[in-house]
């Protein structure tokens, strides 16, 4: 399989992952609705008046979160094909769930701590819901990434899918 195959298939799976995740979270977890979630995505660069702006600003959002998540899966997909000991340490899957537990939450240090604020001017808030998003990148960010990745490149024994040519 292509690298090119492998970064579409593990950001279309994070993707979804993270905007279930993400939307259950928010509605269930934070009692917050749907389109508050999406136009607080899309106020990052647009500013407060995205939230309340309708569908429109809605669809910013999800637009927004589908280019964060092809981003981050391609940049994970560079990193398996370029770099050996990553390769090595996502061939098994306690391998895939230590570099998981690594790759995940330093997406969301990176995206509260230096993206967000860029766009903003607001440092970020570190508290509760801070820290549920830093644990829960492991499992709903970094683990769909790093299993789907090393899966297609057929770097997890006994899930062999695909090799770079």
């Amino acid at each position: 399989m292509s690298a090119v195959k492998i970064w579409l298939r593990t950001g279309l799976v994070i993707a979804c992952v993270d905007f279930l995740f993400a939307s259950a979270l928010s509605v269930y977890g934070y009692g917050s609705t749907f389109a508050r979630l999406w136009q607080g995505v899309a106020s990052v660069p647009l500013g407060p008046e995205a939230i309340g702006g309708g569908t429109r600003t809605i669809l910013i959002g999800i637009g927004l979160h589908i280019c964060v998540a092809f981003t981050w899966a391609g940049i994970f997909v560079l990193l398996l094909t370029r770099v050996a000991w990553l390769r090595r340490a996502a061939a098994s899957l306690p391998g895939v769930l230590g570099v998981a537990a690594v790759y995940g939450p330093l997406i969301w240090v990176f995206m509260s701590a230096v993206w967000i604020p860029l766009f903003t001017h607001k440092p970020p808030v570190i508290g509760g819901r801070w820290w549920i998003q830093f644990a829960g990148h492991i499992f709903f960010v970094g683990l769909p990434i790093v299993l789907t990745a090393s899966r297609a490149l057929g770097a997890v024994p006994g899930t062999k899918e695909g090799s770079l040519p």
